[in-house]
């Protein structure tokens, strides 16, 4: 439908009309949405991750039926999507997705959505400044946050304490782990940076460590040129190309075995072990490496804090909180690893490398008499 057919009055702010791309599950829609487009989601709280791949996509904008920052916690999601330049409306209610459907022509101009010219919903147009006042009253609120938090975490360490002592039972996957360094890659916070610094130093050229890719991980890695060997998750985030790079296939299940993952590798028709664990993937990931005898894991993207946490929609972290008691000793962060890495070549070895070579040659002249009679000639014509 072109511009010009839709007639509503200029409000504040640009008007911005594009092709519909709907979902409810953004980082689905984000497999399939491409620049230009309008990305209408019911995604409360939008998470740093989702937030970056919208920006990443070049939508044209955003249309949200929830709340994108509902003052619960402190998200800056919201925060880089409209610092990108992209238009954010945000509450237009529960009947969003539907009244807007998939592929039609969508306008919004002010804190309006217009379809076929009509207008069809109000939200609230989000600007840094009003997503700013929402953040600082989330940071002043964070008490009651943190306490929900803490009782839940305690709640469910006495449930899955087993995680400690427990053997699980690891899938054979047909990988060696054993006295290798393990990168466990996750698609969350920074984990661009992770990757380029581990890429900048040498670490994953020199050490070739085994690569284990959580759900979107996996496509993480092969946009920087590095494929996975194993790919770990509910396989809802990952793209049928990361699929079929050849990495072997684990889908996370849960306690009682069912895996809902594995729905989309038999629609692909793909080979696949499922590892049943109540913990994350990105748990069950560090806990095979070190079931399976790994030397060091390195962590990329991890999620560690509570605001990760309530990024991802867990209302606690005990699971995360016992693997990493278990594996502590083995576990580094890629930013500590890429501190520690430097592949330089100092002054000092440089002139090292230079005096042996000329003591080298100093050596060869002495006892070989051709090198020798060489040597002696050019002396004659230099005198």
């Amino acid at each position: 439908m072109a511009r010009e057919m839709f007639e509503p009055p200029m409000g504040p702010g640009p008007e911005v009309s594009g092709v519909a791309r709907v979902d409810r599950r953004t980082k689905v829609l984000l497999r399939r949405i491409r620049p230009g487009e309008i990305a209408v989601i019911d995604h409360e709280d939008l998470d740093r991750i989702a937030a970056e791949g919208l920006v990443a996509a070049q939508v044209a904008a955003v249309i949200n039926a929830s709340p994108s920052a509902s003052g619960r916690y402190p998200n800056v999601g919201p925060l880089l999507v409209v610092g990108a330049g992209i238009p954010l409306i945000d509450g237009c209610g529960p009947g969003t997705l539907e009244a807007i459907g998939e592929g039609v022509e969508v306008a919004i101009v002010a804190d309006q959505v217009w379809v076929n010219g009509t207008p069809l919903l109000v939200g609230e147009r989000q600007t840094s400044a009003s997503l700013e006042e929402v953040i600082e009253e989330a940071r002043h609120a964070m008490g009651e946050e943190l306490e929900r938090f803490a009782e839940n975490t305690l709640s469910y360490l006495a449930r899955e304490a087993h995680l400690l002592v427990d053997n699980p039972h690891i899938p054979e996957i047909g990988l060696d782990f054993r006295g290798r360094q393990v990168l466990v890659v996750v698609r969350g916070a920074d984990y661009r940076e992770d990757l380029d610094l581990l890429k900048r130093t040498g670490y994953l050229k020199e050490m070739r460590p085994l690569v284990v890719a959580v759900d979107g991980g996996a496509d993480a890695l092969l946009d920087v040129g590095v494929t996975p060997d194993l790919i770990i998750g509910d396989m809802d985030s990952v793209s049928e190309k990361a699929l079929r790079c050849g990495a072997g296939l684990i889908v996370h299940g849960f306690a009682d075995g069912h895996a809902p993952g594995s729905e989309v590798l038999e629609t692909y028709g793909l080979d696949y072990n499922v590892f049943a664990s109540a913990g994350t993937s990105e748990d069950i990931a560090m806990l095979l490496a070190f079931e399976k005898g790994a030397d060091l894991i390195v962590l990329v993207g991890s999620h560690t804090s509570m605001v990760d946490f309530f990024d991802k929609g867990r209302g606690g972290m005990a699971s995360t909180f016992l693997v990493r008691m278990k594996v502590g000793q083995i576990l580094v962060d890629a930013r500590g690893v890429s501190r520690l890495y430097q592949h330089r070549v100092r002054k000092r070895d440089l002139l090292l490398m230079v005096g042996a070579a000329f003591i080298t040659l100093l050596i060869l002249v002495a006892v070989s008499e051709p090198i020798r009679l060489v040597f002696r000639g050019f002396l004659l014509n230099f005198r």
